[in-house]
């Protein structure tokens, strides 16, 4: 492997548009508190695989992208369709080993990915599987990134997670796993995030809107 890193890096996220993103944090949250909260937790995503070993990296944006957007990020478009199609796309446009994260765990760090992302991270696996404490999935790694593997999947259920590992076992794939995270999707997982990463923009962020007697 070179010193780049021989895996694509794909972040899928949403532009961090009042309204649009985050809908679940209102309330306590307006709409508007919510788009700072994800534009900080998409922030902090982007940070992370910046200072990663990569061959190509991409943020495949559901919006229309800005100065928000790092040097170093390819943006391509995301599809139509629901979820499993979007992220099925994603792994369609790749050329090799991939490995996918959403913008809804802004404390994942190096620590995170580095088994995904190790010299010999593929030898011999088929997929890295990141589940999410909700029943969902953080992180998911392909070696040979099939579309198939993820069409008809159900997500934001419960069982999203069990239902995709089962589908890439099932496919024959070893699968190795990634720790258990916790995603923002209410007010409670946010406070839980930021204090797992309280350094980060989306622990400051939280700090602001918190602090300023809002809560």
């Amino acid at each position: 492997m070179s010193a780049r890193g021989c895996t694509e890096l794909l972040v899928i996220a949403k532009e961090p548009v009042a309204g649009r993103v985050k809908t679940r944090l209102c309330p306590p949250f307006s709409p508007a508190e919510a788009a700072e909260l994800a534009a900080a937790s998409l922030a902090d995503t982007l940070e992370t695989l910046l200072a990663l070993p990569a061959r190509r990296r991409v943020l495949v944006l559901d919006g229309r992208p800005g100065d928000w957007v790092p040097p170093g990020f390819e943006v391509v478009p995301q599809s139509g369709g629901g979820l499993d199609e979007r992220l099925a796309a994603a792994f369609g446009g790749c050329t090799g080993p991939a490995l996918l994260v959403g913008m809804d765990t802004p404390q994942i760090g190096a620590t995170h990915l580095a088994p995904a992302l190790a010299p010999d991270a593929w030898d011999g696996c088929g997929a890295w599987f990141g589940p999410a404490e909700d029943g969902g999935f953080w992180a998911l790694g392909l070696a040979e990134p099939d579309p198939a593997l993820l069409l008809g999947v159900p997500m934001s259920v419960p069982e999203t997670g069990a239902v995709q590992r089962r589908r890439l076992v099932e496919a024959g794939l070893a699968v190795r796993e990634l720790p258990v995270l916790v995603d923002v999707d209410t007010a409670a997982d946010a406070r839980r995030v930021a204090s797992a990463a309280p350094g980060g923009r989306f622990a400051a962020a939280l700090g602001r809107l918190t602090g300023a007697g809002v809560r």
